[in-house]
């Protein structure tokens, strides 16, 4: 009798919520709470797998770093599970502890241990306990341009290379491929710190990368070399160590450091040399598009590694999934947490070195796929394939990622379901990530207080003419409203750092934001703008400051000027980004005033931008200017960015980067249509 009369004020409660407008938020709560406790369970298994490494023998290799314990762990519970899948060949994860501890004694007898005839420690020229490098050292040595002393005990002049020492920086110049891994792991193994470096940097920014992170040796692809060999003298000239990665006929100076680890054996490595002084030492540098010039190189640390083991789990991905992962290794979510999350499930990964969209279902097929790790751009590829047998019949369920249109994901699920997408946000350096566990399409994670409590963040109000948050007379930061544009900023704490990025505490200006709602408080500020709408979802607005977005890849408008104002016949250079449709992100685009009595010329402008710029920072368009104009440059970025590229509505000369010609080209009426149509490529 209870239940019949409760029972009309149980459908009551709905209306009621409704009208307290309470109801939009609370429909979601079985989900949130689902994701709550799928996290705390997440955050206390970490837990516990670093308890029991600071436990461990630190003789043995469970007493080592996050990344070095948990490789050995799987080596144990799931020796003969596959964990890697490239090409025709395939490794368990027995298999991926032996190869990265032949890399670990190929890279400590470069350090000057002797391992003996046998391959153990004859205690001849071996650094012990005692000699790691004190916490911090590297750091300071980063971007400062100190050499390490080591081997022979001091590092020899005149541009020969430095001996490596505890402590030590080896940047990674590869394709992603099992030696990236191996040589990753075998640097994590052996105490020294790994800088990922992107591929396609060659020249100026490759040389700022190396020096930026303090890098004392550099292993590079033997297929990198032909293109690199304009940069030798350079990288010979800052004393480093080279190394290629596979045989072939090298320069001098230039050892196959893959036939050295070869000739290793596979036994582990003492877990000391790795284990870190303290879980917030940087063990990692990954560059990122800073906003006031080159790349800059974050620092990873032990915590983030260790964080980024629970990603699959927080994504709900089991350790018999398969994991497509076509994302380069020099990223974040390729390394961290493509990989690094797979190894916190023990799952299987099959990585490809380049993304196919003409193979990417065969593929799947073949390796009974479950689970697809993407960017935007990749399902927008896929998308616009032709229908083919390959795409029905899979094993897909879940695609997770970040920068996927709705207008794209909406294709994208019609076409290729019944599968879950799972849409997140976060950055290299970040303190803060979302996760859009309902798959809500468009949104890129919750703001329920439950999500917040957890992960903590805020979304406050910003002055885009000014750059800066929108502050009361008290001088707080004010929370914005639903469907208000805001700034997303996360508290700093001893849980959820910022490290910040190698070099001096310049590079990290505005990065920290202070006194945000309460006297004292330290927040980081993301620079980007998301929007919060009355159901609690959040949808990414925009990016701030001067980076833009594109194929993937930050893209750092100062950077892009500094390359332009090298050419004397320009004299005033403004880059942006705009909307181009069908694409996701921002193409570049520069706005160019002549220097008198100059003439525009476009080929040694392409050569120049060729030369000096990656593939994907390099403008798409170009806007000729007569006179500067009284705005500031932010507000001439604002309204030329919403002004675009229409030859039809701009009486300025417009011109297209054509890919496929290798030239920037009159952009006409008849280009921008076949722009528009996806028949010219950019």
């Amino acid at each position: 009798m209870a239940a019949l009369l409760l029972l009309p004020l149980l459908l009551l409660l709905p209306l009621l919520l409704l009208k307290l407008h309470l109801w939009p938020q609370l429909r979601w709560l079985p989900a949130d709470l689902a994701f709550a406790v799928r996290a705390l369970c997440c955050k206390r298994a970490l837990r516990a797998r670093a308890l029991a490494a600071a436990a461990a023998d630190p003789e043995g290799p469970e007493g080592g770093c996050s990344l070095a314990w948990r490789l050995a762990e799987l080596a144990q519970q799931r020796a003969a599970h596959t964990f890697l899948i490239h090409g025709s060949r395939r490794f368990s994860y027995s298999e991926a502890e032996r190869e990265s501890n032949r890399a670990a004694r190929a890279f400590l007898r470069a350090l000057g241990w002797d391992w003996g005839p046998d391959g153990g420690d004859s205690g001849e020229g071996s650094a012990g306990e005692g000699e790691r490098a004190a916490p911090g050292a590297g750091d300071a040595a980063a971007g400062s341009g100190a050499e390490f002393a080591g081997g022979d005990g001091a590092a020899r002049g005149g541009g020969a290379a430095a001996p490596l020492s505890p402590g030590a920086t080896v940047a990674l110049l590869l394709p992603a491929g099992p030696e990236f891994l191996w040589l990753w792991f075998g640097l994590a193994k052996a105490g020294l710190r790994t800088a990922f470096v992107p591929t396609a940097l060659r020249r100026g920014p490759l040389l700022h990368c190396l020096r930026s992170c303090g890098a004392r040796a550099l292993v590079l692809a033997p297929e990198f070399l032909e293109s690199l060999e304009p940069d030798l003298p350079a990288l010979r000239a800052m004393g480093l160590h080279l190394w290629a990665a596979g045989p072939g006929t090298h320069p001098a100076g230039i050892s196959d450091l893959l036939a050295e680890v070869s000739a290793e054996v596979d036994g582990p490595v003492p877990g000391y040399l790795s284990s870190p002084q303290s879980i917030t030492d940087t063990c990692l540098y990954i560059f990122t598009s800073g906003t006031t010039g080159l790349p800059k190189a974050a620092r990873i640390s032990h915590l983030k590694i260790l964080q980024c083991q629970g990603f699959y789990q927080l994504c709900g991905v089991h350790q018999e999934d398969v994991i497509y992962l076509a994302l380069p290794l020099y990223h974040m979510s390729g390394s961290l947490l493509g990989i690094v999350g797979c190894m916190g499930i023990g799952a299987t990964v099959v990585l490809k070195s380049k993304f196919s969209a003409g193979q990417f279902w065969e593929d799947c097929q073949q390796h009974r796929v479950t689970v697809f790790q993407y960017i935007g751009e990749l399902c927008r590829y896929l998308v616009n394939q032709p229908p083919s047998k390959a795409e029905r019949g899979h094993k897909v369920r879940l695609a997770v990622g970040s920068g996927l249109r709705p207008d794209t994901w909406e294709r994208f699920v019609r076409r290729f379901g019944p599968l879950q997408v799972l849409e997140t946000y976060g950055l290299t350096e970040g303190n803060v990530a979302t996760i859009n566990y309902t798959g809500q399409r468009g949104a890129v994670g919750r703001a329920s207080w439950l999500y917040k409590h957890i992960f903590p963040f805020s979304l406050i109000r910003y002055d885009v003419t000014t750059g800066e948050p929108i502050r009361d007379p008290q001088g707080h930061c004010m929370a914005t409203s639903p469907g208000e544009p805001g700034l997303l900023v996360a508290p700093v704490s001893q849980q959820s750092p910022f490290l910040g990025y190698a070099g001096g505490p310049e590079l990290a200006q505005g990065k920290l934001l202070k006194d945000v709602f309460r006297p004292g408080d330290v927040f980081f500020n993301t620079g980007d703008l998301l929007v919060c709408d009355d159901q609690g979802f959040l949808r990414f607005h925009d990016r701030t400051g001067d980076t833009f977005r594109w194929k993937g890849e930050n893209v750092a408008t100062t950077e892009v000027a500094e390359v332009f104002e090298a050419l004397d016949f320009l004299q005033e250079v403004n880059v942006y980004g705009v909307t181009v449709p069908g694409h996701e992100g921002r193409a570049g685009m520069a706005a160019l005033v002549l220097r008198p009595p100059h003439a525009l010329d476009l080929m040694q402008l392409y050569t120049h931008v060729s030369e000096n710029l990656p593939p994907y920072a390099r403008p798409r368009f170009l806007r000729l200017q007569s006179l500067a104009t009284t705005e500031t440059f932010k507000q001439q970025k604002v309204r030329m960015a919403n002004e675009g590229f229409d030859p039809s509505t701009l009486s300025d000369p417009l011109y297209v980067l054509d890919q496929a010609v290798g030239a920037y080209l009159p952009l006409t009426t008849a280009r921008y249509s076949a722009l528009l149509a996806g028949n010219l490529r950019i």
